[in-house]
């Protein structure tokens, strides 16, 4: 087998193709089909069954559980799935791909739906030159999807074709009489060759032409099979590179499942693999663990013979040759049930300790400060509590939402005196960020407050439903504000304006009142109502914020006029000093909402 530099390139080529395939589909998802993506998913994976029979269900149709637990990734990393679901969908799928293993076997049908890219890249260019905002992000996700499983194909056939030349690996023979060494050895073998040719099922193929040639033998064909587990999660992990720390820990979390799955295994391993055997030995074609020793009573010549197409035969070795397809038969049903039987068993284990396995997975991967994520918290698309107990949540998360808005304008704050290009690129790129979730919490926060608002509820429950929802309308203008901001901030960088000390300065005393005004905003929430210093206390900010505004509208004038810096530097300096007043506005009519709620009570 010829390995050259060329198909090496065409590997990380493929590669490339894969990541930038998720992450436009992952980014199409978040635009188009969030909000009702999001609700069929959260009623598709309501409990822990329903998440495993969707993934069971999922790969039985599209049959690759890399593709699912991508797809569970992606969802993940759009925020269109939690942690806890994620894992039920990727434990379904586990058992989705051994279905997929006896459809191959019974039937020898597999549909590839990397044949389907060309078709869907053609279906998504009239969506990606729509005019239509909606229509170009549906052609991105449909764009992404066709690159994604296009990259996982081309990926699959970039890497070194083991299964086209097995003698490559006929020196494992070596291995195989070390005992329970040898199980783990194969066991390592098994999960190294499914990272290298990146296909349990090309692996599954590799592992019966080792037992059929006599290189290996039934029980360490199976270990290879348990090491097919581990390596076929590495396909998640790399989806999760581009991601967000969500989807890297549902990635570790499909890793970690399969792990703790395999270890159990260990210590039965011996006793399964015979009550297996009995099962094909009694219900099946025969005993899966005489093939190993049928073809080892055979010289070679004979042995090629039997195995070679179109090659006449005499009548002694047609019979040998049947015998040799009922034992290949018999060892193929082993291995798949096998496999099925261990990733029910699995599944029914662990799916009892799905919380611990996402604690787990959220204690190695931690979050970072930069990591910012959409994952409401206090409430859910689901059944609504009771109607008191749905506003005290509702005020939790808006809460949540104020404090969410108040670190994205520090951020801006930030980006302003950013110098470092790769670090500026970054903050902007958070902001960016910040402002898709704000969008999407205020359209969930909207939606709840609606459902709870059919209830029964008071004069009094209605009003504060008014209230807030005028509240999170007002949060999200704050963070266009802030959007706008770091926007005006870009476009300063970019034409290299060039601002005084005294520009500076009012800038930062500026952004001093408004960082003072959403701080006052957030301490005034943490009731549900704020008291008349408080509202005095806002009032005055937001004075102090027109005042100075009018103040530098005149000066930046004269400025201009007097030539202290360029007129283009002056519309970039006005935009940040209207926009952040602009912003304040935003913040006193919250206190203003607040305020009302106040009157009414009182």
């Amino acid at each position: 087998m010829n390995y050259s530099f060329f198909d090496f390139m065409t590997l990380v080529g493929s590669l490339g193709l894969f990541l930038y395939g998720m992450k436009i589909m992952s980014e199409g998802l978040q635009k188009v089909a969030g909000n009702k993506l999001r609700a069929v998913l959260a009623a598709m994976t309501k409990n822990r069954v329903a998440g495993v029979l969707t993934g069971l269900f999922i790969t039985s149709i599209i049959q690759s559980s890399s593709a699912t637990t991508v797809m569970v990734v992606s969802f993940v990393n759009a925020g269109l799935l939690s942690l806890l679901q994620a894992i039920t969908v990727i434990m379904g799928a586990n058992i989705g791909t051994t279905v997929t293993a006896w459809i191959i076997s019974l039937f020898g049908f597999k549909v590839s739906i990397a044949a389907f890219s060309l078709p869907l890249i053609a279906v998504s260019i009239p969506f990606i030159f729509s005019a239509k905002s909606k229509r170009k992000s549906i052609g991105e996700f449909i764009l992404g999807f066709a690159f994604l499983f296009m990259g996982l194909e081309m990926l699959k056939n970039s890497v070194p074709d083991l299964k086209s030349n097995p003698e490559m690996l006929e020196f494992l023979s070596n291995y195989t009489q070390s005992g329970f060494g040898s199980v783990l050895i194969f066991l390592g073998i098994g999960t190294l060759l499914t990272i290298i040719v990146q296909s349990s099922s090309a692996t599954m193929a590799i592992t019966l032409v080792m037992v059929s040639k006599g290189w290996i033998s039934y029980d360490l064909g199976a270990a290879m099979v348990l090491g097919e587990n581990i390596g076929t999660t590495i396909t998640a992990n790399i989806a999760a590179i581009p991601a967000n720390v969500a989807a890297k820990r549902a990635a570790l979390a499909h890793t970690t499942f399969n792990i703790f799955g395999v270890i159990w295994m260990l210590f039965l391993f011996y006793p399964f693999i015979g009550m297996i055997t009995a099962l094909v030995t009694k219900f099946g074609p025969g005993d899966p663990t005489m093939l190993t020793s049928f073809t080892s009573s055979m010289d070679a010549e004979t042995l090629k013979a039997i195995t070679t197409d179109g090659k006449a035969l005499s009548p002694g070795q047609e019979i040998l040759k049947t015998q040799l397809m009922d034992y290949q038969l018999a060892t193929s049903y082993g291995l798949s049930l096998f496999h099925t039987m261990f990733n029910l068993i699995n599944t029914f284990v662990m799916i009892w300790f799905v919380k611990i396995i996402g604690k787990v997975v959220t204690f190695v991967i931690r979050k970072k400060d930069t990591d910012d994520e959409f994952q409401m918290q206090y409430i859910s698309t689901g059944l609504l509590s009771t109607s008191e107990l749905s506003l005290l949540q509702a005020w939790k998360e808006i809460k949540g939402y104020a404090e969410r808005t108040e670190r994205m304008f520090k951020i801006v704050r930030e980006l302003y005196y950013e110098k470092n290009e790769n670090e500026f690129v970054k903050k902007f790129s958070r902001i960016q960020k910040y402002e898709s979730i704000s969008d999407r919490m205020e359209v969930e926060i909207a939606k709840y407050l609606t459902k709870v608002s059919d209830g029964r509820l008071s004069d009094e429950g209605k009003f504060q439903i008014q209230t807030m929802l005028r509240v999170v309308s007002e949060i999200e203008s704050i963070s266009d504000g802030c959007h706008n901001i770091g926007r005006t901030i870009v476009r300063k960088r970019d034409d290299k304006s060039v601002y005084t000390k005294d520009m500076d300065a009012n800038i930062d005393l500026m952004m001093n009142l408004v960082e003072g005004a959403l701080h006052q905003m957030s301490l005034s929430m943490q009731n549900n109502h704020i008291s008349n210093d408080e509202f005095n206390r806002s009032l005055n900010i937001e004075n102090e914020i027109n005042n100075f505004r009018n103040q530098l509208k005149l000066q930046n004038i004269n400025d201009v006029k007097l030539k202290k810096y360029e007129y283009q530097a002056s519309v970039t300096y006005m935009d940040i000093i209207v926009e952040c007043e602009k912003t304040g506005d935003y913040v006193i009519n919250v206190i203003e909402a607040l305020n009302e709620t106040n009157l009414i009570k009182g």
